[in-house]
């Protein structure tokens, strides 16, 4: 895949500009179901840079992982969260704001560095390509890069661990009610209620 030179520094300076624009989406909106729509155009701004550097393997799987699978999950974890208890306001505030600035910058440092101690040389035109790249990214990932690529598996992991929680709703029959319990109390929890519910209003629910 080789696009002319112009179109692909044009379509470089509008990807960069769309990446650039959705993340400070992400950041700056107060809506997180704007936000997580946004962290998609992230996702799908940088599977086209992929597309760029002739990286095709690599941007069938940043749209299918990040966009179809991580950000979708996202948007579930959002979605089915019901927080009904209003939270008081704390008193101090301003370390918050704080420690996240302190976080921000030593980030922005960090790639700072690495973006100015990197050879940003370009490459000669006569270069050969690898004959099989994905072939030789399955074994950098099962060799050089195992470590994180197991992390990255158990983090996915944990993810679809907590949206089945989260989507999950308890039913207690009538006869397990804990002493002094009636079918109308709720047990509120930090997120979710949890519903007391008669075992026949339970049995018909289930029956629909």
């Amino acid at each position: 895949m080789d696009l002319a030179q112009g179109v692909r520094l044009v379509s470089f300076f509008v990807l960069t500009a769309g990446t650039i624009a959705a993340a400070l989406g992400v950041v700056l909106v107060p809506n997180l179901v704007y936000a997580a729509f946004l962290l998609g155009g992230v996702f799908a701004s940088v599977a086209g840079l992929y597309v760029l550097l002739n990286a095709d393997f690599l941007a069938a799987a940043q749209v299918l992982i990040y966009v179809g699978a991580v950000n979708v999950l996202i948007l579930f974890a959002i979605m089915l969260v019901n927080r009904r208890e209003a939270f008081p306001p704390t008193s101090r505030r301003w370390w918050r704001g704080s420690v996240a600035g302190l976080v921000s910058a030593g980030l922005f440092a960090l790639l700072a560095t690495v973006v100015v101690d990197t050879p940003w040389s370009l490459a000669p035109a006569n270069v050969a390509p690898i004959p099989y790249p994905v072939v030789e990214i399955g074994k950098h990932f099962f060799s050089d890069y195992l470590l994180p690529f197991e992390l990255a598996s158990i983090l996915l992991l944990m993810a679809m661990v907590g949206a089945i929680v989260l989507a999950r709703r308890d039913v207690i029959p009538e006869g397990e009610l804990p002493p002094g319990q009636t079918q109308q109390t709720v047990w509120r929890l930090r997120e979710r209620p949890r519903e007391l519910l008669p075992a026949s209003k339970s049995a018909k629910e289930a029956e629909r």
